[in-house]
């Protein structure tokens, strides 16, 4: 099982089985699930060219710090223009990777959830924990971890390669999930799928 590493307050929420729940009672209990995937995507394709902006003003700003001519160093104490140069080093593969997640985003298409192949990458899903607390996952490619917003309700943006999302795969409505978290399992029980 897949292993994920959480906030000490959200483990020690984790623990205890899901108690067995009939499937009808276990959809009445979930908020309204429309939600449009495509705006979803639009969304994570927005913050990403957000982060992106971000990443190249800082990859800007630190080559400028290298290269500046006050930084040329005088001494081997003098560093501030190598330290500089790594870290815009560091910011060009950061924009590399968003570039990457963009692209990744850009010909994802997601599909209607089809209940004979189970949750699938592109499906929204409603998980259950064992304190009833309900969250509404959009399973993706690589790179769009994030929270949205999509009227009232927060949808969590995570990876079919995230540990959860690892473990929802295949998996069908009023199935159970389980990842481990430090020394508790976590269990979800998947009450909807879009």
């Amino acid at each position: 099982m897949a292993e994920v590493d959480l906030q000490p307050a959200e483990a020690s929420k984790a623990g205890g089985a899901l108690h067995n729940r009939s499937m009808t009672s276990a959809c009445s209990r979930c908020r309204p699930f429309i939600m449009d995937k495509f705006l979803l995507q639009q969304q994570v394709l927005e913050r990403l060219a957000e982060d992106l902006l971000q990443a190249e003003q800082a990859m800007r700003a630190a080559h400028e710090t290298a290269t500046h001519e006050e930084n040329i160093a005088e001494n081997k104490y003098d560093t501030l223009g190598l330290e500089a140069a790594y870290l815009a080093t560091g910011q060009a593969r950061r924009a590399e990777a968003i570039r990457q997640a963009m692209a990744h985003w850009r010909q994802f298409r997601p599909r209607p959830y089809d209940a004979s192949k189970g949750i699938q990458r592109g499906a929204l899903v409603c998980l259950v924990d064992s304190d009833d607390k309900q969250q509404q996952l959009f399973l993706g490619p690589d790179g769009g971890s994030m929270k949205l917003v999509s009227g009232v309700q927060l949808v969590q943006v995570i990876s079919s390669e995230a540990p959860l999302g690892r473990a929802m795969l295949g998996k069908c409505e009023g199935d159970e999930v389980s990842i481990q978290v430090a020394p508790v399992r976590q269990q979800f029980q998947v009450l909807r799928v879009h």
